[in-house]
């Protein structure tokens, strides 16, 4: 028997594209939401053209789009508009990652969605957010990670600046909806009426930098680009093996002194000079040398080995075709799903990060053929037919 996921009593209209609102999305659809996802006729989604691609199908939309029902809406036609209010009186949610004005200008912001259904939650995502003098700018992934301090204090000591390799911006302003559309339900539990979840991904980068925005606050000092060791405690690096590198998180004194015990060091534990954690923190780069001697002599694994059975977080550096194949991650925490999509196939998309122990968040459905879900979702909120639906089509509206 299927289980039935979190969120199967929520309807999201779902006006987003590329990246930070889908993201946001996904999770939802992935715990049950009913999410339909709008999208322009001609073109669908922007990513639906990037990279990579299976049989001429972006598997960069199929990841982020799955278990979405999908129709197309011009929303600048009159009627088009009107399609959507009536379908806004049956939603719980709408979501949009327009600059802010755009669904203002279009006639369908917060305020006209919410005199015609009150519980409506109204969730949108730019890149500075709906308030503040730089509302209007433009925002992708890599101006957030510009503007909230994280490519400032990403790299190495004398390098540029340095963007993190993935779209974290992008990532966390999807995560941080989603936990602002579920406090939106819960309240609307407790009062009857929806409202605005405002999230810029500017914003929730900076709320990421959590103690680097407190060295600034507390001590005046500017933190800089420092590779891999933390701010706060060491050895907590990356460190260089025979064979590669891997990352050792001693972070406390009992951690400390067991690492010296498996380095058969045990003198330094005790030296005055690496005591305490502000100690080592101020010698971090004398310990960095006395570290890498010992872990050069063995192999990642050696090392790994030996640092773990001692109870010290470590890891080995990995890449993503290691991970594809990792026992813990790919296989019990099911991070990596086969699938299948009606044009690209079988394929393997990213599982679901979050582990429900009734309600676990499963892939179900492939995401949706541009206005593959027309005729149903028209159907089933409006009662149109589907020759009402085939005409909406022939008129561009859908």
């Amino acid at each position: 028997m299927e289980t039935k996921g979190a969120l199967t009593n929520l309807k999201v209209l779902d006006l987003t594209r590329v990246l930070a609102g889908p993201f946001c999305t996904m999770i939802l659809a992935d715990m049950g939401a009913d999410v339909i996802k709008i999208e322009r006729a001609d073109s669908g989604d922007d990513t639906r053209s990037m990279g990579p691609f299976l049989n001429g199908e972006s598997a960069y939309y199929m990841n982020l789009n799955r278990n979405k029902r999908g129709m197309t809406l011009n929303l600048k036609d009159p009627q088009g508009k009107e399609l959507f209010l009536e379908m806004v009186k049956k939603a719980d949610i709408v979501t949009e990652n327009f600059r802010p004005g755009t669904m203002e200008n279009l006639g369908i912001g917060y305020e006209p969605l919410k005199e015609i259904n009150p519980r409506i939650i109204y969730a949108a995502i730019s890149g500075f957010g709906h308030t503040g003098p730089y509302k209007m700018r433009p925002g992708y992934d890599i101006i957030a990670q510009a503007m909230s301090g994280l490519m400032s204090t990403t790299g190495w000591p004398g390098g540029e600046p340095t963007r993190t390799g993935t779209a974290m911006g992008d990532v966390l302003a999807g995560l941080s909806c989603a936990i602002g559309i579920l406090a939106a339900v819960n309240a609307r539990n407790l009062t009857g009426v929806g409202q605005k979840v405002d999230i810029a991904l500017v914003d929730s980068a900076v709320a990421s930098l959590e103690i680097i925005n407190m060295i600034y606050l507390i001590e005046g000092r500017i933190p800089q680009r420092i590779g891999n060791r933390y701010e706060s405690t060491y050895p907590y690096d990356s460190f260089k093996a025979s064979d590669g590198s891997l990352v050792i998180g001693a972070a406390n004194n009992k951690l400390w002194k067991n690492l010296c015990s498996v380095m058969e060091r045990p003198e330094l534990a005790e030296a005055p000079e690496y005591l305490e954690v502000k100690d080592r923190v101020a010698r971090n780069e004398e310990l960095k040398v006395i570290v890498e001697e010992w872990t050069t002599k063995h192999t990642v694994q050696e090392a790994f080995d030996l640092i773990n059975d001692a109870g010290i977080p470590c890891a080995p550096i990995m890449s993503i075709d290691q991970i594809v194949k990792d026992p813990h991650i790919a296989g019990d925490r099911e991070m990596f799903v086969k699938t299948s999509h009606p044009i690209a196939g079988e394929l393997t998309i990213t599982g679901s990060h979050i582990k429900l122990s009734d309600t676990p968040p499963t892939i179900r459905t492939h995401s949706p053929l541009l206005g593959e879900h027309n005729v149903e979702i028209l159907k089933e909120l409006l009662d149109m037919d589907e020759e009402e639906v085939k005409e909406l089509e022939r008129r561009k509206i859908l």
